[in-house]
């Protein structure tokens, strides 16, 4: 018998299993915080690593495709494709394998991997910004009317195995995230991309859902509270930028850090800066790659890191701000006129992609 979990809608709350997720979407349940469950096999037959885990169900994923499939879904490790991720699809396909192109086992199959590396939390955010795709399409107009959350490929780099170098991503609109693995060890997860369009959902039947909740809202609360001195450090220019500014072959544009150093700032800004650095880089992972990357952080001199704003207006309609440690730089902005389009993007200067290995 499949596995079950609870998604809250305003005025219900159903049971979900994977392959119902993206149905249940279309239907008019916003997921709440529980996220998807996990396969259903025996414990003992539970792979022993998060990267073990993905070699599995990645192989069981590509042995469901046809080989139509299968040569649409695979591609070269370190490749172009590999290194031209992008997110600012509209609602144009990504490259691999799309959903609404696999049989209903196929999906099922490609959402067990997914919910090998993102957490509960992690895999509601996927969820919801897979969903606004049909918001935008329905309530918004925009883009094609084929248009929907299906719109999203997974691609493997590579091939799966316990020993061999190798890759995948989840794509589509809005949402980016690529892991690299040594054989059965994940060794980077990034660039990755959580990103939001309209991030509070005004009217409709989903009125009132807030994809990112905390990215914009501790990011103003922050600039607002700083002391005229600290907020003259942290300004970067007068205007937004109007977009993030690394994207794919650009990831190390920003060289030097700029902006107001958390080691100056009083005890309880820094503790903001501390938790948005927790919202991109830690809150959407499974806790067996949760640890490491707190680890990773914590290798960092996290008071010589960098917050920094370009907007001088705090209730403008257009934002940007930075955060730059010793390995990570965070990005968010609300695109230029568009205050509920927020683009955000997360890099590890050493590790993107698995530079460091590969």
């Amino acid at each position: 018998m499949e596995t079950t979990r609870q998604v809250v809608r305003k005025d219900r709350s159903i049971p979900l299993s994977r392959r119902q997720a993206l149905a249940a979407a279309a239907s008019g349940v916003a997921l709440s915080a529980v996220g998807l469950p996990a396969a259903s096999r025996p414990a003992s037959a539970q792979p022993a690593t998060v990267g073990a885990a993905m070699v599995d169900r990645a192989n069981g994923w590509l042995g469901l495709l046809t080989a139509e499939q299968h040569a649409a879904a695979v591609m070269d490790l370190g490749g172009r494709t590999w290194r031209n991720w992008n997110y600012m699809l509209g609602s144009s396909f990504a490259p691999g394998l799309a959903l609404e192109r696999m049989t209903a086992e196929q999906k099922d199959a490609a959402l067990d991997l997914l919910a090998t590396a993102l957490s509960d939390g992690g895999l509601t955010t996927a969820m919801n910004i897979m969903l606004q795709q049909d918001i935008l399409r329905d309530e918004w107009g925009k883009g094609s009317p084929d248009r929907n959350r299906e719109r999203f490929s997974l691609m493997i780099f590579g091939t799966p195995s316990a020993t061999d170098p190798w890759g995948w991503r989840w794509e589509g609109h809005h949402l980016t995230i690529t892991f690299t693995l040594m054989g059965d060890q994940v060794v980077a997860h990034t660039p990755k991309a959580f990103s939001s369009e309209p991030n509070t959902v005004p009217s409709g039947p989903y009125e009132g859902l807030v994809v990112l909740p905390e990215n914009e809202s501790l990011g103003r609360a922050l600039f607002a509270d700083l002391s005229p001195a600290h907020r003259r450090d942290a300004l970067l220019q007068e205007a937004s930028f109007g977009n993030v500014q690394t994207m794919a072959g650009r990831e190390d544009r920003i060289t030097a850090r700029q902006g107001v150093a958390l080691g100056d700032l009083p005890q309880g800004q820094a503790d903001i800066v501390r938790r948005l650095i927790d919202v991109y880089t830690n809150d959407h992972l499974t806790g067996d790659l949760a640890g490491p990357q707190q680890a990773r952080l914590a290798e960092n001199d996290l008071p010589a890191a960098r917050f920094g704003w370009a907007g001088a207006d705090l209730d403008g309609n257009s934002i940007y701000y930075r955060i730059h440690g010793d390995t990570f730089l965070i990005e968010f902005a609300t695109l230029r006129n568009q205050p509920l389009h927020h683009h955000t993007i997360v890099h590890d200067l050493e590790r993107n992609l698995g530079r460091h290995v590969i």
